[in-house]
């Protein structure tokens, strides 16, 4: 059973604002009746197996058939008069023909069992379609339009026209892409760009639809169109990437064809051609019987599904959820993996690295941490919440008198001494001074240096930078010895700094500065060389990259709600070393499955060969159907087990080493 995962398109203008709208689970139809068909199975099993009367269990079974088998039942039909036979008609014509021969459960099990695949993948599509939808609500449903005499007018976003004028107050979303007439502001454009920190805007600067303006007013010329902007083409990106797996789907569609055909003809001729040479009726009818019982898939399918679940449970009680048993055997094919930087190689959060008082100001390192922090902590800047926090332990004198300077920084009366924090570039009196080779040092380390003066004077300077994680490099040489190939870096930071950090956790090549559609055209680089690409991401602007490569992953902790929805696989836990160790575990789930597909094709072979050449009693034909059945079943289950579960660069006390 297979379900192209195609979301509808949503309509970029136009959009109206509001809370967005998901999915709830259980209104899906196809998930309704497999929920019934589960139930009504596992009411009539008990009786069934008690060797209760009848009509205990059977109007039950009757009852799951007619459930679970409805939705495959029409879409087998709706495909037969498209002229395309499918496996989800001959399943419900198999569990039909078990029933009529008094094989009730296995037609029973075989009908809840595709019933469930149908849900799973209508749950997915709904999903997907929810994903995109989400992301629409980044863009604003109105704007402020100035005309020639400056007057406001409040208009609907997608009325704006390429020319236009917008005001974008503090705490206001960019209406459209544009660029800065005048004014100043930082704006985080983390959404488009991945970046950790508020930009700065200036006259002459771009911003993006969606992105939110902290800090000062700013008036935008808008330069695109709101169909053709960023937000907008990401939505494009992510509909377009996702329809790409058709090929897969129409291979998987192929096989079910071929399958069906020659399974239906097969039976057909069993049952036609004795009768035609004068065999008896019922003799002939039951040998056909137990050739659709003996050659129907539940074996194949149990072949595929216990080690792929198994593999999932265990990679879910580790923090690792995979979205489907699709993606789990997916994961395991990939031979080429890129990493976002920020919320992924990082942890997404600037943190004080460097205090470094100058000789001439005579503070000490604290000192100058405290005085920074006072002047900063009524700042709401991610960068002052980042020295507030590293002072959390000092002895932090109150501040009077604070002013905030959008791209400037920060000034107040602190311990009776005015202090300034902020940008190096305003706050610097010329490049000569001593502190200009601190700064330059810490930028060429790959931090953000903020200069602190006193009274006008520099006293010190703070680097500040997104720690790397723990566990960021053991991952990298995992992933490394798993696919051959050492793992890209694809970000939006600046190029020195993505730099420093690929050469910390052994990555040697660096695409930095990129937007999302770069991200997305250096996946497809890879995937046009025949490289089957895991990308490993955590924002809004991963989302496409995630969605155009053959495997996406999205870290859990800081991850963006479409992220989350668009990848294959979620590291909730934020443990970068459990991707490796889910690639690990897919490749084991797929030895499984070839050595359960040995095992159920040896046994179906086997059964259908008796049953032609000879005569195969129905109740040894069950036998060796049911036993391929538990011998797969308990076969994929080894999975399931905790040593299964091999995360990268960790030793038995679960520490990284």
């Amino acid at each position: 059973m297979t379900t192209t995962l195609r979301p509808s398109p949503p309509a970029i203008a136009g959009r109206a604002a509001g809370p967005r709208r998901r999915t709830v689970v259980h209104s899906l139809p196809e998930v309704r009746w497999a929920a019934a068909a589960l139930v009504l199975f596992l009411a009539a099993l008990p009786p069934y197996l008690l060797d209760a009367p009848a009509w205990t269990w059977a109007p039950l079974f009757a009852l799951t058939y007619a459930t679970g088998g409805w939705e495959p039942g029409r879409a087998g039909l709706r495909a037969l008069r498209g002229k395309t036979l499918d496996v989800d008609l001959l399943m419900v014509a198999a569990a039909l023909g078990a029933a009529a021969i008094g094989q009730v459960l296995d037609g029973a099990l075989l009908i809840v069992i595709f019933a469930t695949s149908g849900a799973l993948e209508a749950v997915a599509t709904a999903r997907t379609a929810d994903s995109v939808r989400g992301l629409l609500d980044l863009a604003p449903a109105a704007a402020t339009r100035l005309d020639g005499d400056g007057r406001e007018e409040r208009v609907a976003a997608d009325a704006l026209a390429v020319g236009d004028v917008i005001l974008v107050r503090p705490g206001e979303r960019v209406g459209a892409d544009g660029r800065v007439l005048d004014g100043g502001g930082e704006v985080d454009q983390a959404s488009i760009t991945g970046e950790p920190l508020p930009v700065a805007k200036r006259t002459g600067d771009e911003v993006f639809a969606g992105t939110l303006n902290g800090t000062g007013a700013l008036r935008v010329r808008v330069e695109r169109d709101p169909s053709d902007s960023v937000i907008a083409r990401i939505v494009a990106l992510v509909q377009e990437a996702s329809q790409t797996k058709a090929p897969t789907q129409l291979f998987i569609e192929k096989v079910e064809q071929r399958y069906s055909i020659g399974m239906v003809a097969a039976t057909i001729a069993l049952f036609t051609i004795p009768l035609a040479f004068g065999a008896a009726l019922q003799p002939t009818l039951l040998r056909a019987m137990t050739f659709m019982i003996v050659a129907s898939p539940c074996a194949v399918v149990l072949a595929t599904m216990p080690p792929l679940l198994s593999a999932i449970a265990n990679a879910g009680r580790h923090g690792v959820l995979v979205k489907s048993a699709v993606v789990m055997e997916r994961i395991g094919q990939v031979d080429a993996v890129a990493l976002d930087k920020t919320g992924t190689l990082t942890e997404g959060v600037p943190q004080v690295t460097d205090v470094v008082p100058l000789d001439a100001s005579g503070l000490t390192g604290d000192e100058l941490l405290a005085l920074a922090a006072g002047a900063e902590r009524p700042s709401e800047h991610p960068l002052a919440r980042a020295v507030v926090e590293a002072a959390r332990d000092l002895d932090v004198p109150p501040a009077e008198g604070f002013h905030s300077t959008p791209g400037t920084g920060v000034r107040a009366i602190v311990a009776g001494h005015e202090i300034a924090v902020g940008s190096p570039a305003r706050l610097l009196p010329h490049t000569a001074h001593p502190a200009a080779a601190v700064i330059a040092g810490l930028e060429d380390a790959g931090r953000t240096a903020v200069l602190v003066t006193r009274d006008g004077v520099p006293s010190g300077v703070l680097g500040i930078a997104d720690r790397i994680r723990a566990d960021a490099a053991t991952t990298v040489t995992a992933l490394t010895g798993l696919t051959g190939a050492t793992p890209i870096l694809l970000t939006g930071d600046n190029p020195r700094a993505a730099a420093r950090l690929a050469a910390e956790v052994g990555v040697d090549e660096v695409h930095a500065g990129l937007l999302p559609q770069d991200k997305v055209a250096a996946v497809r680089r890879l995937e046009a060389e025949g490289r089957r690409v895991l990308v490993v991401g955590d924002g809004i602007n991963d989302a496409p990259a995630l969605a155009a490569a053959h495997t996406g992953a999205a870290m859990g902790g800081a991850g963006s709600d479409l992220a989350l929805e668009t990848a294959d696989l979620i590291v909730v836990r934020d443990e970068l070393a459990a991707v490796p160790a889910a690639v690990d575990l897919s490749r084991r789930a797929r030895r499984l499955v070839k050595q359960n597909l040995v095992i159920a094709g040896t046994f179906i072979t086997g059964l259908v060969v008796w049953d032609l050449t000879g005569t195969l009693p129905l109740p040894l034909g069950v036998a060796g159907h049911e036993g391929s059945t538990i011998i797969v079943a308990l076969n994929g289950l080894r999975l399931l087990r905790s040593a299964a579960w091999r995360p990268a660069g960790r030793g038995e006390d679960g520490r990284v080493r």
